[in-house]
C-alpha cells in the first residue's frame, strides 16, 4: 500500500498514437513530506501521516508549527494518513514524490463531492415524479411516511436535504501518465471533488500491484525550427 496527496486540477482529454481518445482527470501532485510516522507501540496502529501544500507561517498556529517543525519543514494547509503502508520505508520528514506510482496503476482516489445545497428527493435520491396532469395532487413529493403503526417516521427514510460535501471514494482508476517534471498524474475518467479541492491518490485496495499495458500518447510539443519553418511558409504565401 502506498499514497500521496494532490489538487485536482480539472479534467481534460489525451490521445493515444493508435487514436484511442482517454478522457483524464489532471491531479497536481507537489512533493509530500511524511509529518509523523504512527507505531503499534505508541498508537495501536501502523501509519504514516503526509503534509501537503504548503502555507504561509503567519496563517499556521503554533501547534500546527511545532508539529512541522518536528520533520524540519514548512507549515502545510492538508494533513492526512495513509495506513496500511510498510513504515520502515519511511523516515520523518521524508519528501513522497508522485514517481511513487507507474503508468498503467491501478489506484483508488478519495475526494470531497461538490455541495448541492438542499435539494428534493428526485435530485437527492434519484425517485421518480408523479404525474402532472389529470388532477394529480402528487408531482415531486416525497410520497408515504410509512405505516400507520407506529406512529413515527423510521431512520433511513429517503427525504430532502442537504446534499453534497460527502467523502467519496473511487476504485480501480487507471493512471494514464506521470510527469515528475511538472508533478502532475493524470487519471482516467473522472474523480470526485472540485477543481483546486484535496484528493487522496491510494493503492487500489481489490487490484493491488495490477499495472495494466502501458499505451503510447501523441506528444504536442514541436521544435523551435518547426514552428519558424511554418511561420515562414505562410509568410511566403501570403505574398
Amino acid at each position: 500500500m502506498k499514497g500521496i496527496l494532490g489538487r485536482k486540477i480539472g479534467m481534460t482529454q489525451v490521445f493515444t498514437k493508435s487514436g484511442k481518445l482517454i478522457p483524464v482527470t489532471v491531479v497536481s501532485v507537489e512533493p509530500n513530506v511524511v509529518t509523523q510516522i504512527k507505531t503499534k507501540e505508541n498508537d495501536g496502529y501502523e501509519a504514516i501521516q503526509l503534509g501537503f501544500d504548503t502555507k504561509r507561517e503567519k496563517l499556521a498556529t503554533k501547534a500546527s508549527i511545532g508539529h512541522t517543525n518536528k520533520a524540519n519543514t514548512t507549515p502545510k494547509r492538508f494533513f492526512r494518513e495513509i495506513k496500511g503502508v510498510e513504515i520502515s520505508n519511511y523516515t520523518l520528514g521524508q519528501e513522497v514524490k508522485v514517481d511513487i506510482f507507474t503508468e498503467g496503476e491501478m489506484v483508488d482516489v478519495t475526494g470531497t463531492t461538490k455541495g448541492k445545497g438542499f435539494q428534493g428527493v428526485i435530485k437527492r435520491h434519484g425517485q421518480s415524479r408523479g404525474p402532472m396532469g389529470h388532477g394529480s395532487n402528487y408531482h415531486r413529493k416525497p410520497g408515504s411516511m410509512g405505516t400507520m403503526r407506529p406512529m413515527r417516521v423510521f431512520k433511513g427514510k429517503a427525504l430532502p436535504g442537504h446534499m453534497g460535501i460527502d467523502t467519496v471514494t473511487i476504485q480501480n482508476l487507471e493512471i494514464v501518465a506521470v510527469d515528475v517534471e511538472n508533478n502532475v498524474i493524470l487519471i482516467k475518467g473522472n474523480v470526485p471533488g472540485a477543481n483546486k479541492s484535496l484528493v487522496i491518490i491510494k493503492t487500489a485496495v481489490k487490484n493491488p500491484g495490477k499495472i495494466n499495458e502501458r499505451e503510447e500518447l501523441i506528444s504536442y510539443t514541436e521544435n523551435d525550427s518547426t514552428v519558424e519553418n511554418n511561420e515562414s511558409a505562410t509568410a511566403e504565401s501570403e505574398n
